[in-house]
């Protein structure tokens, strides 16, 4: 049986991976299949746990190949909680939410003042929930799994694949922080960097369609 975590991302995914290591019967990664394109993006083995927040955009996918087979989890933390997260990442490189404000809506994060990058965050938040939540409504195994209620969460998870380890060792994990998100000062450098990266390209264009 495959396993997929299905997120916003910025919700305890890369801890629920690093606790789903110490499961000895299945295998675990956090989006090792991401930068992948065509078949192979969802060749995942069977016994295996795999967390990717993109796969969110990728449901219609995921039914297609693998239907009822997996256990989808949908792993959630308090609304607030990521939009915060998220927008500290506001302009990482790749970050989903720089790629959903400037790709999909067609509102680069350099036009948006403040409220309406965090007013950004939310609507990604309520789209990908909102995504899984449709998907997972017509699927007949699911769990929804709160990372404010983790360890008690987690030990339903665990019987319910059939787990074999050590639990207690994997519910370490979440009192580690795994890939948190960056301090202000490097808030700014990447902001800096996607701004005059932006200005470059403009200016390319510009000077070709002259």
């Amino acid at each position: 049986m495959r396993v997929f975590i299905l997120s916003t991302g910025r919700c305890g995914s890369k801890a629920f991976i690093k606790a789903s290591k110490h499961i000895e019967n299945f295998t675990a990664g956090h989006e090792t299949l991401t930068r992948l394109i065509g078949p192979g993006r969802f060749d995942y083995n069977d016994n295996h746990i795999e967390a990717d927040n993109r796969l969110s955009w990728d449901l219609g996918k995921l039914h297609e190949i693998y239907n009822n087979e997996p256990l989808y989890v949908h792993l959630k933390r308090d609304r607030d909680k990521v939009a915060e997260s998220i927008m500290r990442r506001y302009y990482q490189p790749g970050s989903i939410i720089d790629a959903y404000c400037a790709g999909i809506k067609k509102t680069p994060p350099e036009k948006l003042n403040k409220q309406q990058r965090l007013d950004a965050c939310y609507s990604y938040i309520d789209t990908v929930n909102a995504n899984i939540e449709q998907f997972m409504s017509g699927k007949s195994k699911t769990m929804t799994i709160n990372l404010e209620n983790i360890h008690s969460d987690f030990h339903e998870f665990w019987n319910n694949i059939g787990a074999t380890g050590n639990i207690d060792s994997a519910l370490k994990e979440f009192s580690i922080k795994h890939n948190p998100s960056t301090k202000r000062s490097l808030d700014i450098l990447y902001r800096t960097k996607l701004l005059a990266l932006r200005a470059w390209k403009h200016l390319t264009m510009s000077i070709r369609s002259w």
